[in-house]
Protein backbone atom coordinates (compact mmCIF):
# COMPACT_ATOMS: atom_id res chain seq x y z
CA UNK A 1 0.00 0.00 0.00
CA UNK A 2 1.22 2.85 -1.18
CA UNK A 3 1.64 5.23 2.20
CA UNK A 4 0.70 9.55 2.81
CA UNK A 5 2.40 11.71 5.05
CA UNK A 6 0.03 13.84 7.47
CA UNK A 7 -0.08 16.57 4.87
CA UNK A 8 -1.49 14.40 1.92
CA UNK A 9 -5.00 15.96 1.79
CA UNK A 10 -3.41 19.68 1.76
CA UNK A 11 -1.73 18.81 -1.10
CA UNK A 12 -4.84 17.32 -2.94
CA UNK A 13 -7.06 20.61 -2.05
CA UNK A 14 -3.86 22.72 -4.06
CA UNK A 15 -4.66 20.35 -6.73
CA UNK A 16 -1.24 19.15 -6.79
CA UNK A 17 -0.42 16.47 -9.51
CA UNK A 18 0.53 12.89 -7.37
CA UNK A 19 2.87 10.83 -8.24
CA UNK A 20 4.03 7.43 -6.47
CA UNK A 21 7.89 7.97 -5.13
CA UNK A 22 9.74 5.10 -2.85
CA UNK A 23 6.35 3.82 -1.65
CA UNK A 24 4.71 7.06 -0.65
CA UNK A 25 1.95 9.14 -2.61
CA UNK A 26 3.78 12.05 -3.00
CA UNK A 27 3.19 15.83 -5.12
CA UNK A 28 5.55 16.31 -8.46
CA UNK A 29 4.21 19.81 -8.81
CA UNK A 30 1.21 22.23 -7.65
CA UNK A 31 2.02 24.36 -10.84
CA UNK A 32 4.84 24.22 -13.35
CA UNK A 33 8.30 23.06 -11.89
CA UNK A 34 10.00 25.73 -13.61
CA UNK A 35 8.06 27.90 -12.11
CA UNK A 36 8.37 26.76 -9.02
CA UNK A 37 11.48 26.43 -9.04
CA UNK A 38 12.51 29.79 -9.29
CA UNK A 39 10.14 30.88 -6.91
CA UNK A 40 12.69 28.73 -4.62
CA UNK A 41 15.72 30.62 -6.26
CA UNK A 42 14.14 33.66 -6.20
CA UNK A 43 12.01 34.20 -2.76
CA UNK A 44 10.78 31.12 -0.75
CA UNK A 45 9.22 27.98 -1.22
CA UNK A 46 7.42 25.19 1.38
CA UNK A 47 8.19 21.41 0.68
CA UNK A 48 6.32 18.62 2.52
CA UNK A 49 9.10 16.28 2.99
CA UNK A 50 7.38 14.07 5.79
CA UNK A 51 8.47 10.98 3.54
CA UNK A 52 12.11 11.09 4.67
CA UNK A 53 13.16 9.28 7.68
CA UNK A 54 13.99 9.94 11.51
CA UNK A 55 15.89 7.15 13.36
CA UNK A 56 16.82 8.24 16.94
CA UNK A 57 19.87 6.60 18.24
CA UNK A 58 20.63 6.69 22.17
CA UNK A 59 22.83 5.23 24.90
CA UNK A 60 26.15 5.21 26.50
CA UNK A 61 27.88 3.67 23.41
CA UNK A 62 26.04 6.14 20.84
CA UNK A 63 28.43 7.78 19.58
CA UNK A 64 31.33 5.08 19.02
CA UNK A 65 28.57 3.20 17.40
CA UNK A 66 27.77 5.63 14.91
CA UNK A 67 31.44 6.14 14.34
CA UNK A 68 31.85 2.32 13.18
CA UNK A 69 29.22 3.20 10.75
CA UNK A 70 30.33 6.59 8.76
CA UNK A 71 33.45 7.83 7.49
CA UNK A 72 32.79 11.09 9.28
CA UNK A 73 34.33 11.54 12.67
CA UNK A 74 31.53 11.69 15.12
CA UNK A 75 32.94 12.36 18.43
CA UNK A 76 33.51 15.98 16.90
CA UNK A 77 30.18 17.03 17.01
CA UNK A 78 29.21 19.47 19.86
CA UNK A 79 25.28 19.57 20.89
CA UNK A 80 22.96 20.96 18.38
CA UNK A 81 25.45 20.26 15.70
CA UNK A 82 24.95 18.06 12.47
CA UNK A 83 27.00 16.68 9.83
CA UNK A 84 27.03 15.42 5.89
CA UNK A 85 27.86 11.73 5.87
CA UNK A 86 27.51 8.11 4.06
CA UNK A 87 26.19 4.69 5.59
CA UNK A 88 29.21 2.25 4.42
CA UNK A 89 28.73 -1.38 3.84
CA UNK A 90 31.69 -3.62 4.33
CA UNK A 91 33.08 -2.69 1.07
CA UNK A 92 33.12 0.95 1.00
CA UNK A 93 29.50 1.07 -0.65
CA UNK A 94 26.83 3.50 0.25
CA UNK A 95 24.19 2.28 1.76
CA UNK A 96 22.28 5.33 2.39
CA UNK A 97 23.48 9.01 2.66
CA UNK A 98 22.04 10.50 5.90
CA UNK A 99 22.66 13.92 8.08
CA UNK A 100 23.42 13.08 11.57
CA UNK A 101 22.52 15.45 15.10
CA UNK A 102 23.90 15.62 18.08
CA UNK A 103 21.05 16.32 19.73
CA UNK A 104 22.57 16.17 23.21
CA UNK A 105 25.26 13.59 25.18
CA UNK A 106 24.51 10.44 24.04
CA UNK A 107 21.38 11.43 21.87
CA UNK A 108 21.46 11.53 18.05
CA UNK A 109 19.17 12.17 15.38
CA UNK A 110 19.58 10.36 12.09
CA UNK A 111 17.60 12.00 8.74
CA UNK A 112 17.72 8.57 6.03
CA UNK A 113 16.50 9.28 2.33
CA UNK A 114 12.42 7.72 2.12
CA UNK A 115 13.29 4.85 0.02
CA UNK A 116 16.43 3.41 2.32
CA UNK A 117 14.84 3.32 5.95
CA UNK A 118 14.02 -0.25 6.13
CA UNK A 119 17.61 -1.10 4.57
CA UNK A 120 19.13 1.51 7.06
CA UNK A 121 17.53 0.01 10.05
CA UNK A 122 18.57 -3.71 9.08
CA UNK A 123 21.88 -2.58 8.40
CA UNK A 124 22.06 -0.39 12.00
CA UNK A 125 21.01 -3.27 13.93
CA UNK A 126 23.30 -5.80 12.30
CA UNK A 127 25.89 -3.60 13.54
CA UNK A 128 24.73 -3.22 16.95
CA UNK A 129 25.76 -6.15 18.82
CA UNK A 130 28.75 -5.05 21.43
CA UNK A 131 27.21 -1.33 21.56
CA UNK A 132 24.91 -0.37 24.80
CA UNK A 133 22.20 1.52 22.47
CA UNK A 134 18.88 2.51 21.39
CA UNK A 135 17.93 2.93 18.27
CA UNK A 136 14.06 4.23 17.69
CA UNK A 137 12.46 4.93 14.67
CA UNK A 138 10.53 7.83 14.88
CA UNK A 139 10.09 8.13 11.01
CA UNK A 140 5.52 7.80 11.08
CA UNK A 141 5.44 10.30 14.23
CA UNK A 142 7.13 12.76 12.95
CA UNK A 143 6.20 15.71 9.77
CA UNK A 144 9.34 17.45 7.64
CA UNK A 145 9.11 20.71 6.35
CA UNK A 146 11.21 22.42 4.41
CA UNK A 147 11.69 25.96 3.95
CA UNK A 148 14.04 26.86 1.16
CA UNK A 149 15.12 29.82 -0.43
CA UNK A 150 16.62 33.44 -0.08
CA UNK A 151 13.42 34.81 1.64
CA UNK A 152 13.33 32.04 4.09
CA UNK A 153 15.05 33.88 7.30
CA UNK A 154 12.71 37.17 6.74
CA UNK A 155 9.68 35.04 6.90
CA UNK A 156 10.87 32.74 9.63
CA UNK A 157 11.80 35.80 11.16
CA UNK A 158 8.17 37.09 10.84
CA UNK A 159 7.01 33.81 12.60
CA UNK A 160 8.95 34.74 15.43
CA UNK A 161 12.12 32.69 15.03
CA UNK A 162 14.40 35.64 14.71
CA UNK A 163 17.51 33.89 15.79
CA UNK A 164 17.91 30.76 13.26
CA UNK A 165 20.71 28.37 13.55
CA UNK A 166 23.82 28.52 11.73
CA UNK A 167 24.10 26.32 8.79
CA UNK A 168 24.45 22.98 9.58
CA UNK A 169 23.13 23.21 13.24
CA UNK A 170 19.90 22.30 15.14
CA UNK A 171 17.95 24.00 17.60
CA UNK A 172 14.66 24.00 19.69
CA UNK A 173 12.06 26.63 18.67
CA UNK A 174 8.57 27.52 19.09
CA UNK A 175 6.35 28.26 15.73
CA UNK A 176 2.21 29.19 16.40
CA UNK A 177 2.82 27.90 19.78
CA UNK A 178 4.10 24.53 18.57
CA UNK A 179 7.48 23.24 19.94
CA UNK A 180 9.24 21.98 17.37
CA UNK A 181 13.02 21.04 16.01
CA UNK A 182 14.54 23.86 13.16
CA UNK A 183 17.66 22.70 11.67
CA UNK A 184 19.73 25.40 8.80
CA UNK A 185 19.45 22.07 6.34
CA UNK A 186 18.07 21.45 2.99
CA UNK A 187 18.36 20.15 -0.48
CA UNK A 188 18.29 23.01 -2.88
CA UNK A 189 21.54 25.02 -2.72
CA UNK A 190 19.31 27.60 -1.55
CA UNK A 191 19.28 29.50 2.08
CA UNK A 192 16.63 27.76 4.31
CA UNK A 193 15.59 25.41 7.55
CA UNK A 194 13.62 21.98 7.77
CA UNK A 195 11.53 22.07 10.30
CA UNK A 196 10.87 18.90 12.51
CA UNK A 197 7.22 18.98 13.89
CA UNK A 198 5.22 15.75 15.29
CA UNK A 199 2.91 14.93 13.13
CA UNK A 200 -0.40 16.00 14.72
CA UNK A 201 0.71 19.84 14.05
CA UNK A 202 1.80 19.71 10.54
CA UNK A 203 -0.93 21.08 9.40
CA UNK A 204 -1.58 23.66 10.92
CA UNK A 205 2.12 24.48 10.68
CA UNK A 206 1.80 24.05 6.47
CA UNK A 207 -1.15 26.92 6.83
CA UNK A 208 0.33 29.02 8.67
CA UNK A 209 3.50 29.16 6.93
CA UNK A 210 1.82 29.66 3.39
CA UNK A 211 0.01 32.27 4.98
CA UNK A 212 2.84 34.74 6.73
CA UNK A 213 4.91 34.08 3.66
CA UNK A 214 2.44 35.70 0.99
CA UNK A 215 4.19 38.72 1.69
CA UNK A 216 7.15 37.02 0.44
CA UNK A 217 6.25 35.42 -2.41
CA UNK A 218 5.96 31.91 -1.22
CA UNK A 219 4.74 29.22 -2.86
CA UNK A 220 4.31 25.33 -2.55
CA UNK A 221 7.07 22.99 -3.94
CA UNK A 222 6.82 19.83 -5.62
CA UNK A 223 9.21 16.49 -6.52
CA UNK A 224 10.20 17.80 -9.59
CA UNK A 225 11.36 21.19 -9.15
CA UNK A 226 12.93 20.05 -5.65
CA UNK A 227 14.85 17.54 -8.07
CA UNK A 228 15.90 20.21 -10.55
CA UNK A 229 16.87 22.05 -7.72
CA UNK A 230 19.01 19.57 -5.70
CA UNK A 231 20.75 18.71 -9.24
CA UNK A 232 21.52 22.69 -10.02
CA UNK A 233 23.43 21.87 -6.93
CA UNK A 234 25.28 19.05 -7.79
CA UNK A 235 23.92 17.60 -4.90
CA UNK A 236 23.48 13.40 -5.13
CA UNK A 237 20.09 11.34 -5.20
CA UNK A 238 20.55 8.13 -3.80
CA UNK A 239 19.61 5.48 -6.33
CA UNK A 240 20.77 7.66 -8.96
CA UNK A 241 24.22 9.15 -8.50
CA UNK A 242 24.78 7.16 -5.05
CA UNK A 243 24.82 3.18 -4.35
CA UNK A 244 26.21 0.07 -2.66
CA UNK A 245 28.24 -0.48 -5.53
CA UNK A 246 29.76 3.23 -5.50
CA UNK A 247 31.59 4.42 -2.37
CA UNK A 248 32.24 8.35 -1.14
CA UNK A 249 35.24 8.72 -2.95
CA UNK A 250 33.72 7.70 -6.59
CA UNK A 251 31.05 10.34 -5.57
CA UNK A 252 33.25 12.75 -5.57
CA UNK A 253 32.43 12.92 -1.69
CA UNK A 254 35.76 13.23 -0.52
CA UNK A 255 35.63 16.69 1.50
CA UNK A 256 33.41 14.58 3.71
CA UNK A 257 35.10 11.67 5.05
CA UNK A 258 37.43 12.16 7.93
CA UNK A 259 41.02 12.61 7.20
CA UNK A 260 42.64 12.11 11.04
CA UNK A 261 39.66 9.61 12.24
CA UNK A 262 41.08 6.76 14.36
CA UNK A 263 38.43 5.04 15.06
CA UNK A 264 37.84 2.16 12.21
CA UNK A 265 34.46 1.86 10.21
CA UNK A 266 33.08 -0.45 7.86
CA UNK A 267 35.04 -0.21 4.57
CA UNK A 268 37.46 1.97 6.09
CA UNK A 269 40.06 -0.30 3.99
CA UNK A 270 38.72 0.48 0.44
CA UNK A 271 38.10 3.96 1.25
CA UNK A 272 41.71 4.64 2.52
CA UNK A 273 42.84 2.81 -1.00
CA UNK A 274 41.09 4.70 -2.97
CA UNK A 275 42.44 8.05 -1.09
CA UNK A 276 45.44 6.81 -1.64
CA UNK A 277 45.43 5.35 -5.34
CA UNK A 278 42.89 7.01 -6.96
CA UNK A 279 39.54 5.32 -8.29
CA UNK A 280 38.56 3.91 -11.94
CA UNK A 281 35.33 5.60 -12.02
CA UNK A 282 34.33 9.37 -11.18
CA UNK A 283 31.57 11.65 -11.01
CA UNK A 284 31.29 14.63 -13.57
CA UNK A 285 29.19 17.63 -14.03
CA UNK A 286 28.45 18.18 -18.29
CA UNK A 287 26.11 20.64 -20.09
CA UNK A 288 24.72 19.33 -22.99
CA UNK A 289 26.19 21.38 -26.15
CA UNK A 290 23.66 19.75 -28.54
CA UNK A 291 20.12 19.97 -28.13
CA UNK A 292 18.95 17.07 -26.07
CA UNK A 293 18.54 16.26 -22.48
CA UNK A 294 21.02 13.71 -20.96
CA UNK A 295 18.58 10.95 -19.12
CA UNK A 296 19.61 8.46 -16.45
CA UNK A 297 20.74 5.64 -17.72
CA UNK A 298 21.67 7.39 -21.06
CA UNK A 299 25.75 6.27 -22.31
CA UNK A 300 28.55 8.60 -22.21
CA UNK A 301 31.39 8.29 -25.07
CA UNK A 302 34.85 9.65 -25.45
CA UNK A 303 36.44 9.29 -28.56
CA UNK A 304 34.10 6.87 -29.76
CA UNK A 305 34.68 4.70 -26.89
CA UNK A 306 32.00 4.31 -23.96
CA UNK A 307 33.44 5.34 -20.74
CA UNK A 308 30.38 5.83 -18.63
CA UNK A 309 26.42 6.49 -17.78
CA UNK A 310 24.40 9.50 -16.92
CA UNK A 311 23.30 9.42 -13.11
CA UNK A 312 20.94 12.77 -13.10
CA UNK A 313 19.92 15.01 -15.70
CA UNK A 314 17.48 17.64 -16.80
CA UNK A 315 16.81 20.88 -17.36
CA UNK A 316 18.32 23.85 -15.71
CA UNK A 317 15.70 26.69 -15.32
CA UNK A 318 18.68 29.16 -14.29
CA UNK A 319 21.36 28.32 -16.76
CA UNK A 320 18.39 27.57 -19.70
CA UNK A 321 20.92 24.41 -20.83
CA UNK A 322 20.42 20.49 -20.04
CA UNK A 323 22.81 19.80 -17.10
CA UNK A 324 23.74 16.11 -16.11
CA UNK A 325 25.84 14.28 -13.56
CA UNK A 326 27.60 11.14 -15.34
CA UNK A 327 30.04 8.14 -13.73
CA UNK A 328 33.03 7.94 -16.22
CA UNK A 329 36.42 6.08 -16.22
CA UNK A 330 38.47 7.98 -14.29
CA UNK A 331 41.36 8.84 -17.55
CA UNK A 332 43.15 12.41 -16.79
CA UNK A 333 41.98 13.35 -20.25
CA UNK A 334 37.81 14.10 -18.70
CA UNK A 335 38.63 17.15 -17.19
CA UNK A 336 36.70 20.63 -17.29
CA UNK A 337 35.75 21.57 -20.83
CA UNK A 338 36.88 18.15 -22.62
CA UNK A 339 33.87 17.37 -25.15
CA UNK A 340 32.12 13.86 -24.90
CA UNK A 341 28.97 12.67 -26.35
CA UNK A 342 25.67 11.34 -25.00
CA UNK A 343 23.85 8.14 -26.74
CA UNK A 344 20.48 10.04 -27.02
CA UNK A 345 17.87 7.38 -28.86
CA UNK A 346 20.98 5.71 -30.66
CA UNK A 347 22.69 9.28 -31.59
CA UNK A 348 25.42 10.42 -30.39
CA UNK A 349 25.21 14.52 -28.78
CA UNK A 350 27.95 16.66 -27.81
CA UNK A 351 28.52 17.60 -24.19
CA UNK A 352 31.13 19.53 -22.46
CA UNK A 353 32.62 18.73 -18.94
CA UNK A 354 31.99 21.27 -16.50
CA UNK A 355 32.70 22.08 -12.64
CA UNK A 356 30.10 21.24 -9.99
CA UNK A 357 27.81 22.92 -9.11
CA UNK A 358 26.21 24.13 -11.96
CA UNK A 359 25.04 27.21 -9.99
CA UNK A 360 26.29 28.72 -7.29
CA UNK A 361 25.53 27.97 -3.85
CA UNK A 362 23.97 30.58 -1.43
CA UNK A 363 23.05 27.93 2.02
CA UNK A 364 26.40 28.57 3.67
CA UNK A 365 25.06 31.13 5.28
Amino acid sequence: MTKQTFLHDKHIQLNAKMVDFAGWHMPVQYSSIIEEHKTVRENVGLFDVSHMGELIVSGEDACPYLNKLVPQDITKLVDRKAVYCQLLNKKGGIIDDLIIYKLEDNKYLVIANAARIDEDLNWMVRNQRGFNVNIINESHNYSLLAVQGPKAKDLMAKMGVENLPEFFNIKRAELCNVNLWVSRTGYTGEDGVEILVKNEFSELLWDKILEYGKEFGIKPIGLGARDTLRLEAALHLYGNDLDEETTPVEAGLSWSIAKNKTEDYNGRAVVEEQLKNGVSKKLIGLVMVDRGIARHGYNVFYNGEKVGIITSGGISPVRNENIALAYVKAIPEIKSDTMIQVEIREKLYNAKVVKRPFVKKNNKV
